[in-house]
Formats: structure tokens, C-alpha cells, sequence
């Protein structure tokens, strides 16, 4: 059986936690401190910090937040947003983040990712795609948070990703994020079929029945905002619903 994470994505926009449709259209939630607390004591996972105006301001302003946050969480944190560098990677780290997800700055230098997972470890670098629909069937790389398009093929691209050496995807499908519609059941199951490494499903969830159909689409973690920000469902909720359709969840804490 494989083994689910349910990860908790908070999507910072400079000292608060926001949530928008299509990464557009941001509204504030709150504390991002306060509310990877609260995850944490309902034992989720795994926590992903993205600030999601850091690379079209060409800054990234996470450092304070995850420093705090990882003073209390004893649990991994991965940070994303604004990263460019080998040295931005170290400040994350340095900061508290066990991992980085790096999506814009891969786009325009590959070389990156090699150098991210030689001085780090393939398991800190998780390669960060948005994906936008091209047509049946096709999916095209996005960068700035959705923004720009690339001109690259997503599933070409994640296979390029992992040979350059990143540990897992952090793969958001644009088109469904803040929807609550469901994840782009066919987005996972073509990419999770192309590479070998971990594949975490972002964009859609609104029920538990997504929780369950893209573990069986082939993604191995599931990152989920709405519906914990709004208090839709639990993390023990969601938890025990994997765990009664037999997903291999951790056990609540």
C-alpha cells in the first residue's frame, strides 16, 4: 500500500496567508504562523510555504515566517517562491526549511536543480510545476505564479526535472487551483506515469473523494488549502476518510 502525506499549502503574500482562484484574485486568510500551528497540532504532515509574488518582485521575503514556524513544527517544511540561487536555497535552510520548491528559476536555468541536489540532497530539491491546460491531452509549463506561459510541455519538462536530479514535483494544476472542483485527474496520472519520484497533487481539492481519486491517479502526497483554511473539513476528517478506502495514512497523533 502506498504511503500518503497530507500536506498543508500556505500561500504567503508578504506577512499573510492568502488564497485566490487560478493564483489570482488573493484574499487574506490570516496568520501564516498561527495556522501551520494549528496544522501541526491536528498532525498533518507536512507544511509548504510558498510566497507567490517572490519571483515577480524578484524577492523572497520568507525567512521570518518559516525561522518562527520552525521553531515550534517539528515537522518538514518546505519553502518556495523567489528562490534563484544556491545562496537562497542555504538562507532557506539556514531559516528552518527542510526542502525548497523552485519553479520560475528552473525554467530559465535547468542547472539549477543539478546543483540544488549535489550540494543538498535530491531529497531537499522538489521541483515546483504549474501547469496549464493546451489541449487535450497537453499541459504547458507556467512561471511568476501562474503568469507567464514557458513554452515547455509538462510532461516533458517533468521528466527533465527529475533527471536533473530533484527528489519529488510539487505539480499545480492552474486551471483548478482554488476551485474546489477536484484535482486534473489526468495532469497527475500523465505525470505521475512518466516519472519516478514522488509526484504531490496541488490545485482542486474540495471533498475527501479528491483526496482518494488522486492517490488513485497516481500522486503520492496531496496539498490542500481551502478546504482546511475554511474549516470545510478536518485534518483527522480527512485522515480517517484515506484511511476507511484503505490509502496508507499516517496515523493521527
Amino acid at each position: 500500500m502506498k504511503n500518503v502525506r497530507l500536506i498543508s499549502r500556505l500561500d504567503i503574500k508578504g506577512p499573510n496567508l492568502i488564497k485566490g482562484i487560478h493564483l489570482e484574485g488573493l484574499r487574506v486568510v490570516g496568520s501564516p504562523i498561527e495556522f501551520a500551528r494549528k496544522y501541526h497540532e491536528a498532525g498533518i504532515d507536512e507544511i509548504i510555504y510558498m510566497d507567490i509574488v517572490a519571483s515577480l518582485y524578484g524577492r523572497n521575503g520568507l525567512h521570518d515566517i518559516v525561522a518562527s514556524a520552525a521553531r515550534e513544527i517539528m515537522i518538514p517544511l518546505t519553502v518556495g517562491g523567489g528562490i534563484r540561487s544556491v545562496d537562497d536555497v542555504q538562507l532557506a535552510f539556514r531559516s528552518g526549511a527542510d526542502k525548497v520548491a523552485i519553479n520560475t528559476a528552473v525554467v530559465h536555468r535547468p542547472s539549477l536543480v543539478s546543483q540544488v541536489a549535489r550540494q543538498f540532497g535530491s531529497q531537499a530539491m522538489v521541483g515546483s510545476i504549474e501547469a496549464k491546460r493546451a489541449g487535450v491531452g497537453r499541459w504547458e509549463v507556467c512561471t511568476d505564479n501562474g503568469r507567464e506561459k514557458a513554452g515547455l510541455d509538462v510532461v516533458e519538462w517533468a521528466r527533465e526535472v527529475e533527471k536533473l536530479g530533484a527528489g519529488e514535483l510539487l505539480l499545480t494544476s492552474v486551471d483548478q487551483e482554488g476551485t474546489r472542483k477536484g484535482f486534473d485527474l489526468d495532469l497527475i496520472a500523465a505525470v505521475s506515469g512518466a516519472v519516478g519520484i514522488p509526484v504531490i497533487a496541488s490545485g482542486g481539492m474540495g471533498k475527501p473523494e479528491d483526496l482518494v481519486s488522486s492517490v488513485e491517479a497516481g500522486a503520492d502526497a496531496v496539498a490542500m488549502a481551502h478546504v482546511l483554511h475554511y474549516k470545510q473539513y478536518t485534518v483527522a476528517e480527512l485522515r480517517d476518510y484515506a484511511q476507511r478506502h484503505s490509502l496508507g495514512v499516517r496515523t493521527a497523533p
